[in-house]
């Protein structure tokens, strides 16, 4: 298999959107999804039920030190940096890792924090995808994905509940893929399988 772990980013509206994602996926879906959405530090489990009640895949808040497994959708729990670590350097083992690190662009968790562990771990093994937002976060994470050969996939602005997080990626020119949101699962299972 080409690609081994999937990175999504959202913010504003970024609920509907992965609502629609894994909707499209398939419970045979074999790359394992980790996901920052911007969130209020005291948010509750309310994101991973919402979340469970649209696939047929495992949806999760990761845990500390924790193994990634195909398949599972990891959620960043929280007012936690989500990363992504290999004890050896090398893509055998990557296990998720938790920061109470300060705030990266206003946001714990952040999400240039995770895809810039993700290119680390996985290099040219890792899609990246950044959702609707009103911030930049993500920009930079998924220039360095780009920039360590994987895939960076933007959600077409126009799609987006908010556009300026994807329009900020495009007119940075980091977009492997512009896609509309509904066309983002069939790419991905074209892709992955």
């Amino acid at each position: 298999m080409k690609y081994q772990i999937i990175v999504i980013g959202t913010s504003l509206g970024g609920l509907e959107a992965l609502q629609v994602i894994l909707l499209g996926l398939p419970k045979t879906f074999p790359v394992p999804i980790a996901v920052v959405q911007h969130r209020h530090k005291d948010s509750d489990d309310t994101l991973r039920v919402l979340l469970q009640s649209y696939t047929n895949l495992v949806v999760k808040e990761a845990e500390d030190k924790e193994e990634i497994l195909p398949g599972w959708v990891y959620l960043a729990p929280a007012d936690y940096h989500l990363l992504i670590e290999s004890k050896d350097k090398t893509v055998s083992q990557p296990y998720f890792s938790l920061s109470t690190d300060v705030p990266v662009t206003y946001a714990r968790p952040s999400i240039d924090v995770l895809f810039e562990t993700a290119a680390d771990a996985y290099n040219q093994k890792v899609i990246g995808i950044l959702l609707t937002g009103a911030n930049q976060d993500g920009v930079q994470g998924l220039a360095k994905i780009k920039a360590r050969g994987g895939m960076s996939i933007v959600e077409e602005p126009e799609s987006a509940f908010c556009s300026i997080m994807p329009a900020a990626a495009i007119a940075f020119g980091v977009a492997d893929q512009v896609l509309p949101l509904v066309d983002i699962a069939s790419f991905l299972v074209k892709i992955c399988n």
